[in-house]
């Protein structure tokens, strides 16, 4: 359990640090975030606030997708949103003072594909770990066992339709897209398949232990 705990601190942290430089990087970010972007400058909202209400849907989904109620695993995955994004903050902060946005483009690209490689692997991190984790990728996780025989890249896969629906549907209502770039694509096409890697190469010794309460 100690070393499930240490996991899990490493995860949360590892994904707002990856996060947030792929964020600082303007070269494309995570497709979720991507989709947050896009809802903000449609209705003129903030990206935080956003992210926190598709959040709690994805953790109500997640109830759902597991055929119960299960009120711990909600209430973690609230925790989990509210920590991550203290964290983002505290990263992004950080990146600006570097300079991190000020880079060459060339730069920015591939700060960004190192910001969605990093926050790839804490996926897999607290995924085995896990005890409580972002409702995004507890729905990945519960496709992933529950429904797609253990497959990781096609659980990602699924998991990234709704946000791509959104930001489909902010083009149509503001013939902009925000937020996709190189980083994002990259995000799409590989984010399961670093999962997988990470699964085997970073702490090897933590294994899955999904479950659902009964």
């Amino acid at each position: 359990m100690s070393y499930r705990v240490v996991a899990l601190l490493i995860g949360l942290v590892l994904n707002a640090f990856g996060n947030a430089l792929s964020v600082s990087a303007n070269a494309g970010s995570g497709i979720w975030t991507a989709a947050a972007v896009n809802i903000a400058y449609w209705i003129h909202g903030n990206v935080g606030v956003i992210l926190l209400i598709v959040g709690v849907l994805s953790a109500l989904l997640n109830q759902i997708l597991i055929h119960q109620i299960d009120i711990p695993r909600f209430v973690g995955e609230v925790a989990f949103i509210s920590c991550f994004g203290y964290f983002i903050d505290v990263f992004v902060s950080m990146f600006g003072k570097w300079g991190v946005p000020d880079l060459s483009l060339g730069w920015r690209m591939l700060l960004s594909i190192v910001g969605v490689t990093i926050f790839a692997s804490s996926i897999s991190i607290y995924q085995r770990a896990n005890l409580i984790m972002h409702p995004n990728d507890d729905t990945s996780n519960i496709l992933r066992f529950m429904y797609l025989g253990g497959r990781a890249t096609a659980s990602q896969l699924v998991d990234f339709i709704p946000p791509i629906i959104m930001i489909a549907v902010c083009y149509i209502a503001t013939r902009q897209i925000y937020s996709v770039n190189v980083g994002t694509l990259y995000s799409i096409i590989f984010n399961g398949v670093i999962i997988a890697a990470a699964d085997k190469h970073i702490m090897p010794h933590l294994y899955h232990n999904f479950r659902v309460s009964h």
